[in-house]
């Protein structure tokens, strides 16, 4: 039915007649912290490439993913929604109904879809009605075959279906066991086959505008890693006689150092697929006119499964609704409308990239689209936007040990809501970024104010709750603790 849409939008092709769109290329990596990327304060990670592209445009330091866990984000991204109006508010392979749910927690986890609906306008689909060729490369992470790339309007898949994670074959290296990629000679890698298959694409759409969709499954785990760059960061560690540091975000160990030389090692491998796209647009004359975005899904892993990045001075990582979990690197490249060395302070979020993209490209939305986002293009053009509050809703536990919260930031408060025992949280993120003091008490009018705009929020959109687990056992170990290997 949705298809039916597009061929009632004559304005979209009238408007690509006249002067032609940028070309949009997307990066979206997985599971990187905002702190990951040397141009973000990074010391021990190297990634030059997105180093040159933040000197080269916009490097936001406000920039949000729209919860602290994959596939919401990766559904926001390409609907314009908040994750909870799609219903995907949590990672796709998590227990969708609350009595499928075995761990000994307060409380249950609230419901979640498990595919992105058919009937959701993607960006895809409105780039394609447009005119542009559109190509998707890497984690989907959105349901089931069906609901892939190409039933979502890419006219290209490789590498996107149901997994999570690289999980077939040999995993990061060839042969990959993926359904929507062949495998390369023995041993290719992972992200610089993705890379090269965008680059194909790029080159034989030059001559028209086109939607590049390179969806990263770097750096999730599991943690794998080219030797020589193995090799490298071992030995980088060793020079510069780095050592572990722990903290402690209850009731789990915290990575407070950025010393781990795998990760390290797949760091520098996305940025260097990013650089060869890069390259390519270099090579054909695209960059003036073509409109690049780099940032994540969700916050570097701080907390589990290896441990692997620190995101302080941001508080605690991946699964949290604290900063380390949300806050992300995002970098924006336009030559022909953007000036460089630009370090926007806008706040930002995943539903904000559909309405920019349309912007850029002198877009509307479907008439019964329902956008959350903004633009983001006036910010970066002269004109900044009117302030506004941006929210979460992550009713569910993860596998960080995290519990289920909401927040809403506005300006520079930013209120928590614990959901097991609706404890409040406040924070002001322009004087302490690692949300150490906890204001509520002291300034009980913002509490409340912020309180009140977060409960109509989320009765606008729909959200879910937890609901109290009769089961649970406070006698017993609790479901989100998780023995870091090694630890004391």
């Amino acid at each position: 039915m949705k298809r039916l849409i597009f061929l009632l939008l004559p304005t979209l092709a009238t408007a690509i007649a006249a002067d032609r769109p940028p070309n949009i290329v997307f990066f979206l990596a997985d599971d990187l912290g905002q702190r990951d990327l040397a141009c973000y304060g990074s010391t021990f990670h190297e990634t030059p490439n997105l180093d040159r592209l933040a000197r080269e445009g916009a490097r936001f330091t406000q920039a949000y993913a729209a919860c602290p866990v994959c596939s919401p984000s990766r559904a926001s991204i390409l609907t314009g929604q908040w994750p909870q109006r799609t219903g995907i508010t949590d990672y796709i392979g998590a227990p969708l109904k609350p009595e499928n749910w075995n761990r000994n927690t307060p409380s249950l986890p609230a419901p979640y879809t498990d595919r992105l609906p058919l009937e959701s306008i993607t960006l895809a689909e409105s780039l394609k009605a447009a005119g542009y060729a559109t190509f998707f490369a890497g984690k989907w992470h959105l349901g089931p075959q069906g609901h892939w790339p190409e039933n979502q309007g890419f006219d290209i898949n490789m590498g996107g279906h149901d997994a999570g994670g690289p999980y077939g074959g040999k995993k990061y290296f060839s042969p990959y066991g993926n359904p929507r990629l062949t495998d390369g000679p023995p041993g290719e890698h992972l992200p610089d086959r993705l890379a090269t298959e965008t680059t194909r694409f790029i080159e034989a759409n030059k001559d028209k505008p086109f939607l590049a969709y390179y969806s990263f499954y770097d750096v999730h785990t599991p943690l794998m890693a080219r030797e020589d760059l193995r090799k490298k960061y071992a030995e980088k560690r060793k020079k510069l006689s780095l050592t572990e540091k722990w903290g402690r975000e209850e009731p789990r160990d915290v990575r407070l150092s950025q010393d781990h030389v795998v990760y390290a090692a797949m760091v520098e491998a996305m940025d260097l697929a990013v650089g060869k796209v890069l390259d390519k647009l270099d090579e054909l004359n695209l960059t003036e006119n073509t409109l690049v975005i780099f940032t994540s899904d969700n916050g570097g892993l701080s907390t589990s499964e290896g441990w692997p990045t620190s995101n302080s001075p941001l508080r605690a990582g991946k699964g949290w609704i604290y900063e380390g979990g949300i806050r992300e690197p995002l970098i924006i490249r336009w030559p022909a409308k953007i000036k460089p060395a630009q370090t926007p302070a806008t706040p930002a979020s995943s539903p904000d990239f559909f309405p920019t993209i349309l912007d850029a490209a002198n877009l509307k939305p479907a008439p019964e689209q329902s956008l959350d986002g903004i633009s983001l293009i006036p910010d970066l053009t002269g004109t900044p936007s009117p302030p506004r509050p941006l929210f979460w809703h992550y009713a569910h536990y993860g596998n960080q040990g995290g519990a289920p919260a909401a927040a809403i930031r506005n300006g520079k408060w930013k209120l928590i809501e614990w959901l097991e025992d609706n404890r409040l949280e406040l924070f002001n993120l322009e004087t302490d970024p690692s949300e150490s003091t906890n204001l509520a008490n002291q300034f009980p009018e913002e509490t409340k104010s912020l309180h009140l705009l977060l409960k109509q929020w989320q009765k606008d959109v729909g959200a879910k709750f937890p609901v109290k687990n009769p089961n649970y056992n406070p006698n017993k170990p609790n479901g989100r603790i998780a023995i870091r290997p090694g630890s004391k």
